[in-house]
């Protein structure tokens, strides 16, 4: 499973204990990158948060304008809107820095 996090920089309180808190993840088998926000400017993403599955099923989350997460979600299966999905995860992930090699 592979987990792609784009952050603001300087990192919030959150993504810095977010940051401490990943080696949970890579223990139970993920790999996890970081990118900053400024250099993902140029990518057509998402406008929610995501989970992708298989590269066929995306689960989008919404949240309010404050941050705080919605018990709304949306999973979507169609090729013609996952597709674009994908690309812009892999795009997002040759990017991305190692989770080893990102210092917060």
């Amino acid at each position: 499973m592979r987990r792609a996090r784009i952050i603001s920089e300087p990192a919030s309180d959150y993504v810095r204990w977010l940051h401490s808190v990943t080696d949970v993840n890579l223990k139970a088998g993920e790999e996890v990158r970081w990118l900053p926000r400024r250099q993902a400017w140029d990518l057509m993403l998402p406008g929610a948060d995501f989970w992708m599955f298989d590269q066929r099923l995306v689960r989008f989350h919404f949240d309010a304008g404050d941050g705080t997460m919605l018990e709304e979600y949306e999973f979507v299966s169609d090729p013609r809107r996952t597709a674009q999905v994908v690309a812009a995860f892999e795009m997002v992930w040759e990017r991305a820095v190692p989770h080893a090699e990102h210092a917060v």
